[in-house]
């Protein structure tokens, strides 16, 4: 059984099992992967140490109810099959070559369009301060002084008169 089947037969957490092999320095057995892999005398073992627990004694004061004669080991099942292996490492590799390129040609496209974006943005940019100024000149025009001030000459020559006879200018008509 695995470390969840033991921790749900016997009511506990998977990480109270695990704890009690660690402490009690029991020599479980681990499968390829690393996890616990119990017998049913560990499972009965485990049952003993829960029923001392349940009563109260402390997990440092609990011995051991049995010591195995040797330990075990984990077993770790070895490679029949080297061309297989090495198949599955030419496919992981051109694998990881295809995914490189087709990365780089979508950041190169990224690229590109970011360039085209930040081109575009540059000309409106221009064309907007090319409006501020002639708005700018405009404005400039209008706060000037106008001709409308200064007075106006019509002729630039002399302009006859007619002469006034002396009765007419002593009498004032």
């Amino acid at each position: 059984m695995n470390t969840s089947d033991v921790a749900k037969l016997l009511g506990v957490s998977t990480s109270s099992i695990q704890r009690w092999v660690k402490q009690l320095g029991l020599p479980m057995e681990k499968n390829e992967r690393g996890h616990y892999h119990f017998t049913s005398e560990d499972i009965e073992l485990l049952k003993k140490i829960h029923e001392q627990l349940q009563n109260g004694t402390l997990i440092h004061d609990i011995s051991p109810l049995r010591e195995k004669k040797s330990p075990r080991k984990g077993v770790v099942k070895a490679v029949e099959n080297d061309v297989a292996l090495e198949k599955l490492f030419s496919k992981v590799s051109k694998l990881e070559i295809s995914l490189n390129t087709k990365a780089d040609s979508v950041v190169s496209y990224q690229l590109l369009q970011h360039r085209r974006e930040i081109e575009d943005l540059q000309n409106h940019v221009n064309q907007l301060s090319q409006q501020l100024e002639l708005l700018q000149n405009q404005v400039k025009e209008m706060m000037s002084p106008t001709q409308i001030d200064k007075p106006l000459v019509l002729d630039h020559g002399k302009v006859k008169r007619k002469k006034k006879n002396i009765v007419s200018s002593i009498f004032g008509f």
